[in-house]
């Protein structure tokens, strides 16, 4: 499915479309973008395994979390597993790159991701640091949902590799995504 904008406006079908296809092939785990955790919510309750991976602190200043800690707690409760850590694709390379400049390798995996859109690399960036936090089964399919700012705007099925073999990580199928981004 194509979305014919990018954004929040299409997080309710993202979701259906993700629950459909996770249902098709018979898969339990799903991870899911959500900084202020209303997205996540939205997966809350349902016989699946979620993960929430949301920016990590400092992303917008210093010290800041920008989820909510009522939000984290009721995601908790609800039995959604919280990640907040250091993007994979935009961590240390990027402090590198803010002191002496220049493009380093993780920024460019990015960058050739966002070819496909950018919800699509968050899809692949949450995947594998969820895998990486012990959340997600190893060598198992799994749902993604990712977006383009706010909301979901994409979702894909992928089989992650932990960050050390990134490049085993394979993309499945992209279940929707925006044609504009």
């Amino acid at each position: 499915m194509y979305w014919p904008q990018k954004g929040p406006v299409n997080t309710d079908q993202t979701i259906a479309l993700a629950l459909q296809r996770a249902r098709e092939l018979g898969i339990n785990h799903l991870v899911v973008a959500s900084c202020s955790g209303a997205t996540a919510k939205k997966l809350a309750g349902r016989d699946l395994q979620v993960v929430c991976v949301s920016h990590q602190a400092g992303f917008t200043g210093p010290g800041e979390d920008e989820m909510p800690a009522a939000a984290r707690a009721e995601l908790t409760a609800a039995g959604v597993r919280v990640l907040t850590s250091t993007h994979l694709l935009g961590g240390v390379d990027r402090g590198v790159r803010n002191k002496f400049g220049g493009v380093y390798p993780a920024e460019i995996i990015a960058q050739t991701l966002r070819m496909l859109g950018q919800g699509l690399k968050v899809c692949v960036e949450i995947a594998v640091m969820a895998l990486d936090a012990g959340m997600l089964p190893a060598g198992r399919e799994i749902i993604a949902i990712g977006g383009t700012g706010t909301g979901a705007d994409t979702a894909a099925v992928l089989a992650p590799a932990h960050a050390s073999h990134f490049f085993d990580t394979k993309i499945k199928e992209i279940i929707c995504k925006p044609r504009e981004f």
